[in-house]
């Protein structure tokens, strides 16, 4: 599961607000420029982002494998019609869910390379406030939760294998591992509830200092270069 892991690449040495901005100016770019000229160029920059984070493509595409087949049949569902299938209708809907694809392999540079209280910071910073303490207080919980839930179902769908669950049928399968999950996320939820309590939770805690270095110079203009090239 793609999580934060310490390093000293590029990506790592930004401010989390850096990278911020050149996320957002990503997702701006991509949904300005859905043509297949624009979705190549945007390959080449998210690449670009992926190596400045020392992050492989196919670590990326692996993390976020539960939704690549929804993405691939996107397409196919959107250019069934009744009269047959519908090619043009189908190229579109497969350019968006490429779209999200690249915009998935920026977010995880942002994950991997930045601390889940460095993102509470930004958020909190780009945002005052109670607004901005409950986003980033909800950004770091999900940050937290999300890696412990996905393993919990792992290790669902691994016990369910040794009891030979798969001689059973499809629809008991996906119910059994919908109320294990369901049950799991419950009982971890009680925990992360008691664990808060236990550390007295507070809506202003001490966090990190954050500071722009001049590496974020052109990162930020990196990220201004996106937005103005969306809007031209």
């Amino acid at each position: 599961m793609l999580s934060y892991s310490s390093g000293d690449s590029l990506a790592h040495r930004l401010d989390p607000r850096t990278k911020l901005a050149v996320q957002i100016g990503f997702v701006v770019a991509a949904f300005a420029h859905t043509t297949p000229r624009g979705l190549a160029l945007l390959t080449v920059l998210a690449l670009a982002i992926l190596a400045g984070a020392r992050l492989s493509p196919l670590s990326a595409l692996y993390a976020y494998r539960f939704a690549l087949p929804f993405l691939a049949v996107g397409p196919l569902i959107e250019g069934v019609t009744l009269s047959g299938f519908d090619p043009v209708t189908a190229r579109e809907t497969a350019l968006a869910s490429y779209r999200v694809l690249l915009i998935l392999l920026v977010s995880a540079v942002y994950v991997r390379s930045t601390p889940v209280r460095e993102s509470r910071a930004a958020i909190q910073w780009t945002i005052p406030g109670k607004p901005g303490a409950f986003l980033g207080m909800g950004a770091a919980f999900v940050f937290r939760l999300f890696p412990l839930l996905v393993t919990d179902l792992k290790r669902a769908r691994e016990a369910m294998a040794i009891r030979l669950a798969s001689e059973r049928p499809v629809h008991e399968r996906m119910a059994l591992l919908a109320v294990t999950g369901v049950d799991r996320a419950l009982s971890r939820a009680d925990d992360f509830s008691l664990a808060l309590r236990a550390r007295c939770f507070v809506w202003n805690p001490t966090l990190p200092r954050l500071a722009f270095a001049r590496l974020d110079t052109p990162a930020l203009g990196f990220a201004a270069a996106l937005v103005v090239w969306a809007l031209v």
